[in-house]
Order: C-alpha cells, then structure tokens, then sequence
C-alpha cells in the first residue's frame, strides 16, 4: 500500500488533494499535517513513501522544514505542492533535496504524474525550470543578485517586496523584528540597493513577486 504524507495548513485544501489522490492513485493511504512540527513528529515515528507538502507553513520556513525533514528521513521522496510560482523558490527547493515542484494551480492530471515520476526515483519540473536549471548548473555562476542572498535573506526579500512589514515578517517566521531588520539590511547591502521601494521594483522585474 502506498503511504503518502500531504502537508498543508489549510484543511479543504488538503480534503481536495486527498480526493485527486484517492481517484489518481490506486491503494493509496494519505496521513495529514498542519504544519512543519507535525509533520516531522509523523516522519519520525512512521514509515512513508513520499510526502507532499506546501513550502508556506505555521512556525517554521519551508526551507528550514525540508532541510530538517531531510536531514530526518535522507532517503523519503518529497514533493512541493505550492502557490508561489516556480522562479520564487523551486530552485532553492532543489538544492535543499526536494524531488518535484508542482504549482497549485496545475491541472490534477499533472501533480498525479509528478507523483508517479518522483516515486519512481525521478524528479518534477516544469519545461521551463528544467531549462533555467541547466542553464545555472553549466555556468556555475549566480546569474542575478538574488542568488547571492541566503534562503532566509530570500525568504525576507520576497516577503518585503510582497508588502510585509518588518514586523510583519518578524511575527510570520517567529523572529525578532531587530533580527528581521538585520536581515533587511544585509540585503540591501548584497543587491546594492537602498530601500524597500527599489527591492519590490527588482522583485517584480525578476518574476518573485
């Protein structure tokens, strides 16, 4: 019987894809996590076959979640089902030891084959990831300013040029506001520029908003 583990903190959602599922996936069996703390408890004390989990949860970064997931279970097959588009995160996902990336507003039809792809050792991506990816491992070289940042000076970036306050952010990913403002000001320094203004009008031009 096939175990699959469907992380996600919204609850109809996650009714939704066990239905998709159920009807995609013949003998399936779908535990439920709310967050990241929950889904490491279950990891821990049961045997899974994959797990499908959205990158935006209560308490903890999606990057830190797989990072400690994986650090957890180094062989379980983990695939991101998420809402933020492809040139947000996915690659990043990647690096962290995530096997497919899936957007929510895919057809079902198309996270039934991610799903039978990634348990069979392969990984998901989309045509146009695939491409971006090839083309950043043959350079080896970062090709814009945001990749020099750290997944939570990304993390951070992405959320300021969504609109987030400090504080905002700070409450969001359970740290300081000084810590939060540290890290604004870090990025800054790295992208060379000088406020949130010019952060949110480079984030847009990149796709990351």
């Amino acid at each position: 019987m096939l175990k699959v583990l469907l992380v996600d903190d919204h609850p109809s959602f996650r009714r939704g894809v066990k239905e998709i599922l159920t009807e995609g996936l013949e003998g399936v069996k779908i535990g439920e996590a709310g967050d990241a703390q929950q889904m490491l408890e279950l990891v821990r004390d049961r045997k899974w076959d994959l797990v499908i989990m959205d990158i935006t949860l209560p308490g903890r970064s999606g990057l830190d979640a797989i990072k400690e997931l994986k650090d957890t279970a180094p062989s379980l097959p983990v695939l991101v089902l998420t809402m933020h588009p492809e040139d947000q995160y996915a690659i990043r996902m990647f690096k962290a030891g995530v096997d497919g990336y899936v957007n929510k507003a895919s057809a079902p039809a198309e996270l039934v084959r991610a799903i039978k792809k990634v348990l069979t050792g392969g990984q998901y991506v989309s045509t146009e990831l695939a491409e971006k990816l090839a083309l950043t491992l043959k350079t080896g070289t970062d090709q814009f300013p945001h990749e020099r940042l750290s997944d939570r000076e990304y993390q951070v970036l992405c959320m300021l040029a969504s609109g987030q306050t400090v504080s905002d952010i700070a409450k969001a990913i359970n740290l300081s506001v000084t810590t939060v403002s540290t890290y604004r000001a870090r990025i800054l320094e790295k992208m060379s520029m000088k406020n949130n203004a010019e952060l949110t009008r480079y984030a847009v031009d990149a796709g990351l908003v």
